[in-house]
């Protein structure tokens, strides 16, 4: 089988670079070793955060480092064997965290934010999965007035500099949107140009039906058999092709080593549990705790709970600490009822210390492109990452400045 190109990884980014290429009359491969959207693209809160122009940062003052340093924190937990390792890449993080910096980094980063919400409603359109999203924003909720002003003045700066909707809600405007929520709360912050999905998993499936339909093929396969010039072998044999985008999420770094590229990845780990909603209680919109570290999320299957960062290897077995620690803090903001899984869902999102996504061509190979490294916004960054990663490979004008993305920044 030949094609002019293969997409390796089936996530939302891989399968949103394979679509984009398709409809530009490629003939284009989509591989990976399970269906479409069943890796990282399945477990997180479902957000397309028009907000998320500045990056997560490492806090830089002491305060919070010393807290962090305790591993007690419910927002972020880490493996003390992993760190000798992950030290070098968290002090690069912090170093580009520094407050001028880190707006050096928005001022680039929000080029792709900008379009995350239009490029997905134009495949969301073009899937007819249009039932799984849903508009109107998510909410950070506070349980202290300090923590709610303080997001305010930042969500009024993200609007002067960037165009970033929001609505102040008092606590009476937060009962009204959201009555099953603790009257303990005082009040939230409404990112309202932001959207949700339902269903991030069925949303990445809909969009590799797109991708068929259109003529692409999906096919079950390694990316460790990759060879260059290039050949990767599938279930259904070897598959030959002009060119490679590696789109394989935390897995990206392991076939950049085997060409002899050494990037910079870690991953911040995450977990999910589905819980039904208690006492016929509903839940509207995605919901954040910011001063706890845990995310509510109305999904097909339930009520999602997710995680804040646990910092590890990315194969280290689950140590879901941090679900445990969070779930009675949930229980008292939306009354939850009993868990729907049988065990926690981990997953990994794949890193970089500068906090951007890696899009672009390969420097010392012909017709190989690297498009991995969202971190939290895989799902918000999918589709404006393939439609730049098409236009890069057709030669077309580009949606955004392509070189803040580029490979060789490391």
């Amino acid at each position: 089988m030949k094609f002019d190109t293969v997409v390796l990884g089936g996530g939302i980014v891989g399968v949103s670079v394979a679509v984009q290429l398709q409809r530009r009359g490629l003939r284009v491969a989509l591989v990976d070793r399970k269906a479409p959207g069943n890796e990282t693209s399945l477990g997180n809160a479902g957000l397309i955060q028009r907000e998320g122009v500045y990056p997560y940062a490492i806090p830089r003052d002491f305060a919070s480092l010393a807290h962090y340093a305790g591993n007690r924190a419910t927002d972020v937990r880490y493996h003390p064997a992993a760190m000798p390792k992950l030290l070098p890449f968290l002090y690069r993080y912090w170093y580009h965290s520094r407050d001028d910096r880190h707006a050096r980094i928005a001022r680039a980063y929000s080029t792709l934010i900008e379009h995350c919400v239009t490029e997905h409603r134009d495949l969301i359109d073009a899937a007819g999965a249009q039932s799984l999203l849903r508009t109107g924003g998510w909410i950070k909720v506070f349980r202290n007035e300090s923590a709610l002003h303080r997001t305010l003045a930042e969500a009024r700066r993200w609007n002067d500099e960037y165009g970033v909707d929001y609505e102040a809600l008092d606590r009476g405007a937060l009962r009204a949107t959201e009555p099953a929520l603790s009257p303990a709360l005082v009040g939230g912050v409404r990112y309202t140009s932001s959207n949700s999905v339902s269903d991030p998993s069925a949303l990445v499936t809909a969009y590799a039906r797109l991708f068929e339909q259109l003529g692409g093929q999906v096919l079950i396969g390694d990316a460790h058999t990759l060879e260059p010039a290039w050949r990767v072998t599938t279930q259904r044999g070897a598959v030959e092709t002009r060119s490679i985008v590696v789109a394989m999420g935390p897995w990206s770094g392991d076939i950049a080593g085997k060409l002899g590229y050494t990037l910079p990845l870690a991953v911040k780990r995450g977990y999910h549990m589905h819980y039904a909603a208690a006492d016929g209680a509903r839940l509207n919109q995605p919901v954040l705790d910011p001063e706890v570290g845990f995310m509510i999320t109305p999904m097909l299957r339930g009520i999602r709970l997710t995680t804040g960062a646990e910092l590890g290897h990315r194969d280290t077995a689950k140590t879901p600490v941090q679900l445990e620690a969070v779930e009675p803090l949930a229980r008292e903001i939306f009354p939850l009822g009993a868990r729907l899984d049988a065990e926690p869902w981990l997953g990994c999102r794949p890193c970089t210390p500068d906090m951007m996504p890696i899009i672009g061509r390969a420097p010392r190979h012909d017709n190989l492109w690297f498009a991995f490294g969202h971190a939290h916004h895989g799902l918000t960054l999918g589709p404006v990452t393939g439609r730049l990663i098409a236009e890069m490979i057709t030669g077309e004008p580009t949606l955004v400045d392509p070189r803040p993305f580029r490979v060789d920044r490391f």
